[in-house]
Order: C-alpha cells, then sequence, then structure tokens
C-alpha cells in the first residue's frame, strides 16, 4: 500500500479546478514546467536560507501545492486530449529534477549527512527511471513502492515540517537517510520485478 494508490481521490477534488484550467487555455506541459519551476525556487530559497528554521516550512506547502500540480497535469492529458512526446519526456524528466531540488537542502541540515542525502536523491531518480522503463519492456508505467514519488513526498514533507517548527531534530533522525535509501533500493528491485511480470517474462 502506498499513497500512490489514493490518487483518483485526490484527483476527483482536483476535477474541477483541471476544467477550469483548460477553459483558460492551460496545458498539461504548463503545468509540469511550473511545477519544475517552482521546486527550483523553494529549494534555493531553503538552501540560501537554512539558518532560518521556519524557511523549511515552505518544503511541505509546496511539495503538497506539487502534488496537485502532478495530478492537474495528467488529468488535463487524458481528459483534454492534451498527451504529447514532449509531454512525456517532461514528466519524467521535471519530476526527478525537482525531487532533487527540494530534496538537496536537507544535506545543510543536521543531523542528516550531506553523502547519504545525495545517494537518497540518486536512489531516487533512479527508482523513477526503473518505473518509466515498463513500457520500453512491454509493460505498463510502474508506480510500485515502498517509497513511490508520493511517499518521499510524505516523508520529506513531515521532515521539513519538523525541521521548521522545533529549535533542532533529534539525532536519532540520522538514520531516516539511510532507511530511505534501503526502501529506495527495495523500490527499484519491485518495479523492475513488476515490469518483468507484466511484460510475461519469468523473473
Amino acid at each position: 500500500m502506498t499513497l500512490y494508490q489514493l490518487k483518483p481521490r485526490f484527483q476527483k477534488v482536483l476535477r474541477p479546478v483541471t476544467a477550469c484550467l483548460h477553459r483558460v487555455w492551460v496545458t498539461a506541459n504548463h503545468v509540469t514546467v511550473t511545477a519544475l519551476a517552482g521546486s527550483i525556487l523553494v529549494g534555493g530559497l531553503v538552501a540560501a536560507y537554512s539558518a532560518e528554521r521556519a524557511v523549511l516550512l515552505l518544503i511541505p506547502a509546496w511539495l503538497l501545492i506539487c502534488m496537485a500540480l502532478n495530478a492537474i497535469d495528467g488529468m488535463l492529458a487524458r481528459d483534454f486530449n492534451q498527451k504529447s512526446a514532449l509531454g512525456a519526456y517532461l514528466n519524467e524528466i521535471c519530476d526527478v529534477v525537482s525531487d532533487a531540488a527540494l530534496y538537496l537542502p536537507f544535506a545543510l541540515l543536521a543531523p542528516f549527512h550531506p553523502l547519504w542525502v545525495v545517494l537518497v536523491i540518486v536512489l531516487s531518480g533512479l527508482s523513477e527511471f526503473a518505473g518509466s522503463l515498463g513500457p520500453l519492456a512491454g509493460a505498463s508505467r510502474r508506480y510500485d513502492g515502498p517509497m513511490g514519488k508520493s511517499d518521499r513526498a510524505l516523508v520529506f514533507g513531515a521532515l521539513g515540517l519538523a525541521a521548521g517548527l522545533a529549535p533542532a531534530l533529534p539525532t536519532w533522525l540520522m538514520w531516516a537517510m539511510p532507511v530511505l535509501a534501503v526502501l529506495l533500493c527495495i523500490t527499484t528491485c519491485n518495479r523492475i520485478r513488476a515490469g518483468v511480470r507484466e511484460a510475461g517474462h519469468c523473473v
């Protein structure tokens, strides 16, 4: 069970907003690029002013907005016939870059070790790469967990919220990044295994 499985309910809430955006000529690609630009801006602001604890609250706030934007761009593409080759590339690449921009400021935050944060970013990108290779192998785009994009947003949002509200994070949270790294490795393996099975091959 991952947060991705709750996506249909989230989309239902956002459907009126999506229809409104379509009426004013906003496209799926516009939304995708907006999410990327916002993530880079927020990540840059948090990194530049990391000494100010309150600025870390931007991360959970923007991650929530990003989840909405990701759902909206998908609905615009599917419901209003806006699917395109460019959109497919933008969707995958912008998601990975956005995540990296929002996760990287945690490398400046105690008690996290910068190398572990960078490793989590690399493994996050690898897990999405593994999922996006599903169609190439004859399967669907894989979103298997346990640490998919929505789950990572929940974890980093919670960490950003705690860091923004507390004077300092407890030292035991230094283990959060290694645990995330392990879960991301499992996620990548699960996506590969599920994709191979779906394509009708043997693992």
